[in-house]
């Protein structure tokens, strides 16, 4: 009875684990064609891995507890050479064969074919500069999100200018590390439509844990639609909330290190903030997107993300800093 409730205990506890690797940021739930080749490795890994610890254990108990004779068998040479030496050997090579055959290693990726799009991005500390390059030259600026068509193999350029930063998507592919002065490339093509999150897997300095990013795969016209959005300048202020705030944005200067496409700012220290209001969330995925969100972003940023390059401003009145909030979250 105790054995079979500890069997019963054994298989909730892994059901549990495995239902908490699910959901946005996990290569169980692969949407993309290389994350779709780790899941099944994973499985044939994990399948593979467990007939051979269940017979491991079960060699063990006759060994410990089975007859004389049978342990005497045990003892001979050949078997434990056979079992200890060669049978290891022939299942791990096996399964590196089977491993190279599944990721395809050695074989020309699906490179994007001239005049389709590649997206530059490169990991800033601590958050992620996107690029989009279309067809016809155009550079679009984004941050903290990385927008797919489904379907359509992408190249990602991935380059640092400061430290060591890893990039990695588990539902689209595995991880690529960005090397300063180098630039690595990573081709992804999405399989299904959806938001899920990726993050920096490379410690990178003291706010590491804080640098993610959302994946966003659209169907393709959708995608279409939304990058001609990204590259439209930023909207006129409709209210005088927004003109109040969007002229408190000139005056404090965050121009110098942010840019408004369609305004003066055109600083590039710091994220574009042209559409930064559609976007899923703030500061690379660290905080909602809202107008609270803005407010104590600008006055806490040094709280909230430590060592980041934004100064905490603290030289605006509440109603300054609720029309400034309002300004940026009405910038979709």
């Amino acid at each position: 009875m105790s054995g079979t409730l500890a069997r019963t205990g054994l298989i909730v506890l892994v059901a549990l684990l495995l239902a908490g690797c699910t959901g946005t940021q996990s290569v169980l739930s692969p949407g993309g064609v290389e994350a779709e080749r780790v899941h099944l490795l994973f499985w044939i890994m994990t399948i593979g891995s467990g007939i051979i610890l269940a017979l491991v254990v079960v060699l063990t108990g006759l060994a410990l507890f089975g007859s004389q004779s049978l342990r005497s068998r045990f003892a001979n040479e050949r078997f434990i050479t056979g079992l200890g030496l060669f049978f290891p050997v022939v299942v791990l090579t096996v399964l590196l064969v089977y491993g190279l055959f599944v990721m395809r290693a050695g074989a020309q990726s699906q490179a994007p074919e001239d005049g389709q799009l590649r997206v530059a991005i490169e990991g800033e500390l601590w958050w992620w500069r996107v690029t989009y390059l279309d067809g016809e030259g155009n550079r679009i600026t984004s941050a903290n999100e990385l927008h797919l068509p489904v379907g359509t193999p992408v190249e990602l350029a991935l380059t640092s200018d400061n430290v060591i930063h890893s990039f990695w998507a588990p539902t689209l592919a595995g991880k690529l590390d960005m090397i300063p002065g180098r630039e690595n490339t990573l081709t992804v093509t999405a399989t299904r439509a959806g938001v899920t999150r990726g993050q920096c897997a490379e410690y990178c300095g003291g706010a590491h844990a804080l640098m993610a990013f959302h994946v966003v795969a659209h169907p393709p016209q959708e995608f279409e639609a939304w990058l001609a959005h990204a590259a439209s300048p930023a909207h006129e202020p409709a209210t005088a909330q927004e003109q109040h705030g969007a002229e408190l944005f000139q005056q404090a200067g965050c121009g110098s290190c942010h840019a408004v496409r369609g305004t003066e700012a055109d600083g590039v220290i710091g994220p574009d903030l042209t559409h930064v209001g559609g976007r899923l969330s703030l500061a690379a995925a660290t905080m909602p997107n809202n107008s609270q969100a803005f407010s104590d972003w600008i006055v806490n940023n040094q709280h909230i993300k430590p060592e980041n390059k934004m100064p905490a401003y603290e030289i605006f009145t509440e109603e300054q800093l609720d029309d400034l909030s309002i300004y940026l979250d009405s910038l979709e």
